[in-house]
């Protein structure tokens, strides 16, 4: 993964805005998904392109946060709930409204673990399960 710039005290990082957190988690995942799926396999960039999009998608997200809910930390689990609940002014076109709010909350749990210095639970919790690494990337 990729370390760009120092990591925010966990105060800092619990003081931003849920969905800031999720703007940050969102390109961190995506980054996360392409060198994977870019380094794992020998497809062209149109396949790429679409592996990457049903793997960040609302409803991709949605299910695979629905195998890590449970090996959350309580202070983990407080920030996906903020984002989970957090207002947002978009909506998606394609997800329910349900999985747009789990999706949220799962990039701005990403956002606050990469934030804070925290890309080996980054790795543990999304990356390094063999089920997800099957399925997801």
């Amino acid at each position: 993964m990729v370390h760009i710039g120092e990591p925010v005290s966990e105060e800092r990082a619990l003081q931003l805005n849920p969905v800031v957190l999720a703007f940050v988690g969102d390109a961190v995942y995506t980054l996360c998904v392409r060198e994977r799926l870019a380094l794992s396999t020998g497809r062209k960039t149109g396949e790429l392109n679409r592996l990457t999009s049903e793997r960040v998608s609302a409803h991709g997200q949605s299910e695979l946060l629905e195998r890590v809910l449970p090996l959350l930390t309580e202070q983990e689990d407080g920030v996906y709930r903020r984002g989970r609940n957090a207002k947002k002014l978009s909506r998606s076109k394609h997800a329910t409204s349900a999985e747009y709010s789990r999706s949220t909350g799962f990039e701005a749990l990403i956002g606050y673990l990469y934030l804070t210095g925290r890309h080996s639970r980054i790795e543990e919790l999304f990356f390094n399960d063999a089920e997800t690494k099957e399925e997801h990337i």
